[in-house]
């Protein structure tokens, strides 16, 4: 193990175990991110894989303390995770897919930029296709530990190998609706590894699945338990709490009432440094620290709040004031 270099030989150390003798196609980053390059990954390598299916798996170097220890955290490498991705590749196909190694750029610089990581289980919306010059259905991520390469210990602390998965809009909203380890599961059952095919169909387009993920949701309710709702905000108003949202995301803060408290679930609402969680409980109180708001929601409540996440506004038992305006009015 090179001493300058023994995070990332930690990393070649696992990748070998699977890949042994094999050269990858690897590309480095011209000047490091540390020293004011646009690209956080120092490098990221490209392996061709036949089984299961045809793919590339594709691993990054940079979010890991890949050199010197730098932080504080004596157990933990860096941001815990290096990002993996896996695309389904042509038999005849030898270059590989650049595309992908600019998104996994584009989340590590959201990673460190907004100082924001992932964990398995977390979704996200790429807010359109993940491949922008290929028609893809693929709009969201997911992510989940990498099947093959998991977890190890390298000099500097823990390393998870967090692998990225495309998902369709349906599949996305499953996640959101549902829970993201449930909708992966059905998808890996059809799509060894998780390789992400840009060209395959929904996972929802199959009744069979598209039951499964229904009677998931009605089970279990939503593991995301955390939205993050443009437009909202929230005021006191002597005994009274007002919740202020936009027409355009009411809708999925009903959904995400409906999914959640009733099966004794917490909410969490969060825009601009507007903070309020909702919690299931047998009788309302309200509470604030100026910074964050906690709402304590009966039955009744929590059966009512849904429908009243639409334009208007509308007062609650207790006095909970519900205000939904228009995107438009509320911009202006």
């Amino acid at each position: 193990m090179d001493a300058e270099t023994p995070g990332w030989d930690a990393i070649d150390g696992r990748l070998a175990e699977f890949y042994p003798g094999v050269e990858p196609q690897h590309y480095g980053t011209i000047i490091k991110f540390a020293l004011g390059g646009p690209d956080p990954l120092d490098g990221i390598s490209f392996y061709q894989r036949v089984e299961p299916v045809p793919h590339w798996h594709i691993v990054g170097y940079g979010l890991s303390e890949l050199y010197a220890k730098e932080s504080s955290e004596a157990d933990r490498s860096g941001w815990g995770f290096e990002l993996t991705f896996r695309v389904a590749r042509r038999p005849d196909e030898t270059d590989p897919p650049l595309w992908a190694a600019g998104l996994l750029q584009n989340l590590a610089r959201y990673v460190f930029s907004s100082g924001n990581w992932f964990e398995a289980g977390h979704h996200m919306n790429a807010n359109g296709p993940i491949r922008q010059d290929h028609p893809t259905a693929m709009t969201a991520l997911a992510f989940v530990e990498d099947p093959e390469l998991g977890a190890i210990d390298t000099p500097h602390g823990r390393l998870q190998f967090l692998q990225v998965v495309g998902l369709t809009s349906d599949e996305y909203a499953a996640a959101r609706h549902w829970d993201t380890a449930g909708v992966l599961g059905l998808l890996a059952a059809r799509q060894p590894l998780l390789v992400t095919d840009l060209d395959r169909p929904s996972l929802t387009d199959d009744p069979a699945a598209r039951a499964a993920i229904e009677a998931g949701r009605a089970r279990d309710g939503s593991s995301t338990g955390m939205l993050m709702v443009a437009g909202f905000a929230w005021s006191t108003e002597a005994d009274r709490v007002r919740l202020r949202f936009s027409d355009v995301t009411a809708p999925s803060v009903a959904d995400a009432v409906r999914d959640r408290l009733p099966h004794g679930r917490s909410l969490t609402l969060t825009a601009n440094g507007a903070t309020a969680v909702l919690h299931p409980a047998e009788t309302y109180a309200a509470r604030s620290d100026g910074a964050a708001l906690e709402l304590d929601l009966p039955p009744g409540l929590v059966g009512a709040l849904p429908g009243a996440l639409r334009p208007g506004t509308h007062v609650l038992p207790d006095g909970l004031i519900v205000e939904v305006t228009p995107e438009a009015a509320r911009a202006s």
